[in-house]
C-alpha cells in the first residue's frame, strides 16, 4: 500500500508540471491576433489605451508622447508631449483626456478644435516621489460618478532614494537594528515618500484621497459592472503569488511598507509590526493566479462589456501578462457577500508578445493589447485580438458549490467522455504570506472527487468533492485532454483555478 502511495504521488507531482507552450487555450480557429502599426518615428512602449467618444484609439507613450488613430486610414496624429512616463489614460468629453503621469493626474484638453492639446491642468499630484526610478503610477480608471483611481508603485530596495522630489519623506531604516522574533525585520520594496504602495482616489472635485494600503506595484486597475473595484499586483515579498484584489476603502492588501503612511501606524516602522497582526489585517486576494504556470508579472484588468461581440465571455474579465505573451481570463462570483472565483489561460503566444500591460475593448468588440518592455523585459508596441466567430469547447465557468465545484461549458460535453471522476484531476494548496520573495505551492494536496454529474444538457458537470471543501486555498483543476463537446471537438481548457475565501451557506 505504502509503494502504490509513492507512487501515485510521483504520478500526480508529473502531472503537473506543464510546460508553458502546453497551457495555451482557445484555437486559431476562433481567435485571431493581429499587430497594429505604431506612430513611425515613436519609440513603440505603450503605457495606456482607451477609445474615445469618435471611436478612435488614443494611446500614451512611455516616453512622453499622446497619439490618436483614425479608425478609418489607420493614421496617427499626435494630440500631446512632454509627459512623465504615462501609464494610464481615460478619455474624456470629446478632445479630453485624462492621463496618469507619474508625477500627476493630468487633463488634457483640445480648446480650439485644431486637433492637438493646448491646455494641460494638474487634477492631483498629492503623492510622494523621492526619484527612485521604480514609483510608479499605474491605471487610470473611473468610476460612474467621476472620480479617478490610481495605483502607487514601492520605491526599489536596491535604487538609491535621491529625494530630489517632492512631499513628506522618512529615512526609516529598510532592516530592524534589533530584529523580533514575528517581526517583519526587513523590507526589500519600501514607501519612502507619502501613499506609495497605496491606491488613491481623487474625487471628481480634485480631492486627494488615501483609498487602500498594502499594494507592492498594483499596476492595473478595473471596475465591474457592479462597481466593484479591482487591482492587480505583482509576486514579491509579502506577495506570493500574482493576484487580482478587490480594493475597498480603508483596506490592507499585504506589503508592510505602505503602513509608513496609514494613520494607525504613525510613528512605527514596518519592520518592527508582528507579521501576525498584519495577516490579521490583511485582505486575501480575490483571485490567486497560479505563478509561472499562469501568472508572470500582471496588467491591466479589462471586463467583457462586449455583448457578446469576443466571444462566449461577456462580463468576464481579462488580465494583461507582461512576463509572457499571455492574456488571462477571470470568472467572479460573490459568495456569502465575497468576490472570488476562477482564472483560466486565454490566449498564450500565437502571435502574441510579452509585454502587455493594457487592454481596451473597441467599439466593434476587439481587444485592444498595448506593450511595453521598460528595462526589464522583451515585448513592446501595440496588438489586437478579435473574435472570428467560432466559439471553442471551453470551461466557461468554474462555480463554487456546497459540496463541490460546477464547471460551465461553452458547449454540450459528451457525457462518455466528461461524466467520471477520472476526468478530472484536482489539487489545492495555498500561498505563504512571508517576507520571502514569492511563495512556492505550500500543502498540495489531491483532492478526491466523489462523483460526477452532468446537467442542463450537458452544459454542466458536477463535481462532488470526498472531502469538505477549505477556506484560504486555491483549487487548481486539470481536465483530461479526452475530453469532447458532442460533436466530437476537444476541450481546449487544460488548467483552471478558483480561489476559495468563503464557503456556501450549507457546506461543511
Amino acid at each position: 500500500m505504502r509503494e502504490t502511495s509513492a507512487l501515485l504521488l510521483l504520478w500526480l507531482a508529473a502531472a503537473w508540471i506543464v510546460p508553458c507552450s502546453a497551457l495555451a487555450q482557445v484555437p486559431r480557429e476562433s481567435y485571431r491576433i493581429e499587430t497594429v502599426k505604431t506612430p513611425p518615428g515613436v519609440a513603440p512602449e505603450v503605457g495606456g489605451i482607451d477609445f474615445d467618444r469618435r471611436g478612435r484609439l488614443v494611446a500614451c507613450f512611455r516616453r512622453g508622447g499622446l497619439y490618436r488613430r483614425d479608425p478609418d486610414s489607420g493614421r496617427w496624429s499626435r494630440f500631446a508631449t512632454g509627459l512623465q512616463v504615462p501609464l494610464g489614460i481615460v478619455a474624456g468629453k470629446p478632445g479630453e483626456y485624462f492621463v496618469a503621469q507619474q508625477s500627476e493626474l493630468t487633463r488634457i484638453v483640445d480648446t480650439d478644435g485644431d486637433g492637438r492639446a493646448d491646455h494641460y491642468q494638474t487634477l492631483s499630484d498629492e503623492w510622494g516621489m523621492s526619484g527612485n526610478y521604480h514609483e510608479y503610477a499605474f491605471g487610470l480608471v473611473r468610476d460612474g460618478e467621476g472620480n479617478f483611481y490610481v495605483g502607487l508603485g514601492l520605491a526599489s530596495g536596491s535604487s538609491r532614494h535621491k529625494f530630489s522630489g517632492r512631499g513628506p519623506a522618512t529615512t526609516r531604516s529598510l532592516v530592524a537594528d534589533n530584529p523580533k522574533p514575528g517581526t517583519v525585520a526587513r523590507l526589500r520594496h519600501n514607501s519612502p515618500v507619502s501613499y506609495r504602495g497605496w491606491v488613491i482616489k481623487i474625487t471628481a472635485a480634485g480631492n486627494f484621497v488615501p483609498f487602500a494600503s498594502g499594494f507592492r506595484q498594483p499596476n492595473g486597475l478595473g471596475f465591474n459592472r457592479d462597481g466593484a473595484l479591482f487591482a492587480t499586483d505583482n509576486q514579491g515579498g509579502w506577495i506570493g503569488t500574482s493576484p487580482l484584489h478587490h480594493v475597498t476603502p480603508g483596506s490592507f492588501y499585504g506589503h508592510p511598507s505602505s503602513l509608513n503612511w496609514h494613520p494607525d501606524f504613525q510613528g512605527i516602522n514596518p519592520v518592527d509590526i508582528e507579521v501576525e497582526t498584519l495577516a490579521r489585517r490583511r485582505k486575501p486576494p480575490a483571485i490567486q493566479i497560479p505563478q509561472n504556470d499562469m501568472a508572470g508579472s500582471l496588467g491591466q484588468p479589462l471586463e467583457d462589456r462586449t455583448g457578446g461581440r469576443f466571444g462566449p465571455y461577456a462580463g468576464q474579465m481579462f488580465i494583461a501578462d507582461w512576463t509572457y505573451p499571455r492574456i488571462h481570463r477571470v470568472f467572479l462570483e460573490k459568495v456569502e457577500g465575497t468576490w472570488q472565483g476562477a482564472c483560466f489561460p486565454f490566449i498564450e503566444g500565437r502571435g502574441l508578445r510579452k509585454g502587455n500591460i493594457r487592454l481596451a475593448f473597441s467599439p466593434n468588440g476587439d481587444l485592444y493589447v498595448a506593450q511595453t518592455s521598460r528595462i526589464w523585459g522583451i515585448g513592446e508596441g501595440l496588438q489586437r485580438v478579435a473574435w472570428t466567430g467560432k466559439i471553442p469547447l471551453d470551461i466557461q465557468e468554474m462555480r463554487l458549490t456546497e459540496s463541490g465545484f460546477d464547471l460551465v461549458f461553452t458547449k454540450p460535453v459528451d457525457p462518455d467522455t466528461a461524466a467520471l471522476a477520472g476526468d478530472y484531476s484536482l489539487i489545492h494548496y495555498y500561498y505563504r504570506y512571508h517576507g520571502e520573495y514569492g511563495s512556492p505551492r505550500t500543502d498540495v494536496t489531491p483532492v478526491r472527487i466523489a462523483k460526477v454529474s452532468l446537467s442542463d444538457a450537458g452544459l454542466r458537470v458536477s463535481l462532488h468533492l470526498s472531502d469538505p471543501l477549505l477556506t484560504g486555498r486555491v483549487y487548481e483543476l486539470r481536465p483530461a485532454q479526452g475530453i469532447r463537446s458532442q460533436d466530437g471537438e476537444p476541450l481546449v481548457t487544460r488548467l483552471a483555478a478558483y480561489t476559495v475565501n468563503r464557503l456556501r451557506v450549507g457546506a461543511e
